[in-house]
């Protein structure tokens, strides 16, 4: 049986678990990097009967999936894919499952981003460094309002934590309700603007899907205070790259954390990179020891028991 392990940027994946069982039952191949090239894709992975996937780096269409007769079973990261077609898979005979997700690594991210621009770290690291001393006058997370947008898992904790440092809670999405933010101690927002035009700093917190691409864009961004910072650690296509960019340059905010981009690795050319006012991270959120030794110890287990003949944490198509 041939396993191949995708997506392993860091070379972390076989550190993190033992996987000396499979290696019992298997050849594993590791590859450290993402192929946007579908041709090219599909000839990588031919060979392969198990497929250990690290969520949302490399998509799996249905054509791709017809494309590999070998293929019997992926395993993601994640207790779910959207990267993944899964009711193909399911046709095709193709097994897919998952494992646990943590949920404390991103929003800790959140909050590392949003005292970065506070506090303007980077620059005034920078000075430290070129022998100079305090260049900015920071801004304070207490007293400041927040605006959370998606008050699910993540958004809850986001709520809490940013209740420690004695903020202001806000929130809104399409299909919040103000019970949901009484449960919370959070202030019920019953539009995007409205909460858009009281917050210091906006995080946000929702799914990718036809509804969320392009939720916050040049409209968005015009009703923001000049003073209020933007952080996205949820998806890239969620932000207007190309609003977000103008509004930075123009001074109609003051700044975003940004971790998470529409095509990753984010190109080296890309705009964002270039832009003075962002502090941009390479998709950290979820990228942790505890997080990743639940990945894949959890993966192990995944591959051992379907060999086993028992499949855990199948992911069945919607």
């Amino acid at each position: 049986m041939r396993i191949a392990i995708l997506d392993d940027y860091q070379n972390l994946a076989l550190q993190s678990a033992d996987w000396s069982a499979i290696e019992a039952h298997a050849n594993i191949t590791v590859f450290g990097d993402t192929i946007g090239n579908q041709d090219a894709l599909r000839d990588r992975l031919m060979p392969f009967e198990v497929l250990c996937v690290m969520r949302e780096r490399t998509p799996f269409s249905g054509e791709l999936m017809r494309n590999l007769p070998n293929l019997k079973l992926i395993v993601t990261t994640g207790k779910r894919n959207d990267a993944i077609d899964v009711a193909t898979a399911t046709e095709l005979g193709i097994t897919v499952c998952g494992t646990e997700s943590p949920s404390t690594a991103t929003p800790e991210l959140a909050f590392a981003l949003m005292l970065g621009l506070a506090r303007n770290i980077v620059a005034e690291n920078a000075s430290m460094r070129a022998g100079g001393w305090q260049i900015g006058l920071g801004q304070d997370l207490a007293g400041s309002t927040l605006g959370i947008i998606g008050l699910g898992r993540l958004g809850a904790k986001i709520a809490k934590i940013a209740q420690a440092f004695d903020m202001k809670v806000t929130a809104w999405s399409a299909n919040l309700t103000k019970e949901r933010c009484d449960e919370l101690g959070v202030e019920y927002k019953d539009s995007k603007e409205a909460l858009l035009r009281d917050a210091d700093f906006v995080t946000i917190h929702q799914r990718l899907s036809d509804r969320t691409i392009g939720l916050i864009s040049t409209a968005e961004f015009a009703q923001m205070k000049n003073t209020a910072f933007l952080i996205n650690t949820s998806r890239g296509p969620i932000v207007d790259d190309v609003a977000l960019i103008d509004a930075v340059n123009s001074g109609e905010i003051a700044g975003a954390g940004i971790d998470v981009y529409d095509r990753e690795p984010l190109a080296p050319s890309h705009p964002l990179r270039k832009c003075d006012g962002l502090l941009l991270t390479p998709h950290l959120g979820y990228v942790t020891r505890h997080t990743w030794d639940v990945f894949y110890g959890q993966t192990v287990e995944a591959v051992l028991a379907w060999i086993n003949g028992s499949p855990i944490r199948v992911i069945k198509a919607n």
